[in-house]
């Protein structure tokens, strides 16, 4: 049985609540096994006999919406993709010398070389991105609720997407990880 790591896109912010121990029971009701999750953001392990990608994310979001009432986006990874995540945002180079707060943006699609062009040339005071793959590394020397980028302008560029601070990246790694 594979195993998946669903990141949930605006879940627990203004109407969109999703109870994580409802989500767990309902995708274990929905045929996922060994479903576990992380904080209130959606961030949600499962194992899977399914081998096709769109159809765990169609299945996801299908009962996603049936039981909540609303859409939510999926967001696909593995456990071994989460250490290769976390890795390669510990090694990249701060390009701010002292970044206040580090993000990592996954994608739902791989960003075209327009979006790519775009987010990596992101020259804002106190802000900067790099996309590495499907995802984008934020750098930020302010808050979030000063920075120009956020999620939504990002979408913009590169269609569905969630954000997750770099520690939580780091600990979903290192608590689920070793899974793959």
């Amino acid at each position: 049985m594979a195993q998946y790591v669903a990141f949930l896109r605006a879940v627990n912010v203004s109407a969109r609540w999703v109870k994580m121990e409802r989500l767990r029971e309902l995708l274990g009701d929905s045929g996922f096994r060994d479903v576990a999750t992380h904080i209130q953001s959606g961030n949600v392990l499962f194992g899977t006999s399914m081998r096709s990608r769109a159809k765990i994310i169609d299945a996801l979001e299908s009962a996603i919406e049936t039981e909540f009432g609303f859409p939510v986006p999926v967001v696909l990874r593995t456990p071994a993709q989460l250490v290769e995540i976390a890795d390669t945002a510990h090694g990249l180079d701060d390009p701010l010398g002292g970044a206040e707060r580090r993000y990592v943006t996954l994608c739902a699609q791989t960003p075209s070389a327009d979006a790519v062009r775009a987010l990596d040339g992101w020259d804002v005071d106190g802000e900067r991105l790099k996309v590495v793959g499907d995802e984008i590394h934020w750098w930020l020397g302010k808050s979030t609720h000063e920075a120009k980028i956020s999620n939504a302008r990002i979408e913009k560029l590169v269609g569905v997407a969630t954000t997750r601070d770099l520690k939580v990246m780091r600990t979903l790694a290192d608590k689920w990880g070793a899974r793959a």
